[in-house]
């Protein structure tokens, strides 16, 4: 049964890599491009760009969450004490990650996407955008963390 905590596992890992991907490298490259960005190119790729990914990251992050979650249930049933916690630990982080999203991000991204659409620039635009910004090397935290947790709990079968 140690191959159901394998599979659930290492669906959860490569779904969330990619989100992980995205939120590392928005923190590593994006930002400083953005703020070298007049105001209306801000709101423009900005909005355009969580436009597609709010449409497109969903089910690869929903995915990759369910995968963890049924991960727990299979490493405490299967597995040991530790692959239990460790992939219960690595869910956690992932709630957490998805309650910033939902209450910080998504928010802003909604407000960004509507002003590039109506070719609109709020005068609030850089203030919406550090906001967002304020969160994204935590969020590619508690997306690295919980990934390298679940590999750790591979590692343990």
């Amino acid at each position: 049964m140690t191959i159901i905590i394998g599979i659930t596992a290492t669906l959860a890992i490569l779904s969330l890599a990619v989100i992980f991907g995205t939120d590392l490298s928005v923190a590593v490259v994006q930002r400083p491009v953005y703020a070298d960005l007049d105001d209306r190119t801000l709101v423009q790729v900005t909005g355009r760009g969580h436009y597609y990914g709010d449409r497109r990251f969903p089910p690869i992050g929903i995915g990759g969450t369910i995968a963890a979650a049924l991960t727990v249930p299979a490493a405490f049933l299967w597995g040991t004490p530790a692959t239990g916690i460790l992939s219960l630990a690595a869910l956690v982080l992932l709630l957490v990650w998805l309650v910033l999203f939902a209450r910080i991000s998504k928010p802003i991204n909604a407000k960004l996407t509507a002003a590039a659409f109506a070719d609109e620039v709020p005068a609030d635009a850089r203030d919406l955008q550090a906001r967002w910004e304020s969160i994204i090397v935590l969020r590619a935290t508690l997306l690295g963390i919980a990934i390298a947790l679940l590999c750790v709990t591979l590692l343990l079968l």
